[in-house]
């Protein structure tokens, strides 16, 4: 059985399991005892969607207003003739043939990995390696793509990726504890905008069925949907 630190059950005897509205529920997750570290906070959306039909897996990747208070590490599979300017915007690793090499020997030590579609089928035989941790570079999440020097800078600088679990749950990181609410409000109303439209439209009934707030070491927050 799980312990929960004398921080956190103090945390939990404040805590309502009744929704609140956004920024009363930002404010909460802030309120909670600041740990160490600045928290991260999370917004996770449980989905009427069947997630064993393919049409109606929910992913995709966007932009914060605010951005997530963390750069990520990027690297770029693409030509050699690219591979600088990939670094210049941010890349940690650029290239093609040494690159697909380098992550097949094991590293792996990188956040996000952009493609071009030119090298895509050097890359594509990483799949067992990249698929299982989420790293896979596609078309759908805006990894696989001819703007590289844009795709790189994007998600160096924090933009997100996401995509729905065998629960029907999609998990996103909306920012730290120290952010201001306003800022995490406007980061999180950006999330609930984006996942309502790629809505798939062959999901029927009621589709955000509860949003909840936490930071990493605090207890949960509902939001009023």
């Amino acid at each position: 059985m799980q312990l929960r630190s004398k921080r956190y059950n103090n945390d939990a005897k404040t805590a309502t399991k009744e929704p609140m509205e956004l920024s009363k529920a930002v404010e909460k997750v802030k309120s909670y005892n600041s740990t160490k570290f600045d928290q991260t906070i999370e917004c996770v959306l449980h989905l009427g969607i069947d997630t064993k039909q393919a049409d109606q897996l929910v992913r995709g990747s966007l932009s914060l207003p605010h951005g997530i208070g963390k750069q990520k590490k990027v690297i770029a599979f693409c030509d050699d003739t690219d591979a600088e300017k990939a670094k210049q915007a941010g890349a940690i690793e650029a290239g093609a043939d040494d690159l697909v090499k380098k992550v097949s020997d094991g590293w792996l030590d990188f956040d996000v990995a952009i493609a071009s579609p030119k090298v895509m089928g050097k890359v594509g035989k990483l799949g067992k390696i990249l698929g299982p941790q989420g790293k896979m570079p596609s078309p759908k999440n805006g990894t696989v793509t001819n703007d590289i020097v844009t795709a790189v800078a994007e998600f160096t600088a924090g933009k997100i990726e996401f995509r729905n679990d065998s629960g029907g749950n999609v998990h996103v990181v909306v920012g730290k504890q120290s952010f201001e609410t306003k800022k995490l409000v406007d980061n999180i109303d950006a999330v609930i905008s984006y996942i309502k439209r790629v809505k798939p439209s062959a999901a029927k009934g009621t589709y955000i069925k509860k949003i909840c707030l936490s930071a990493t070491m605090s207890p949960g927050v509902l939001v009023t949907i």
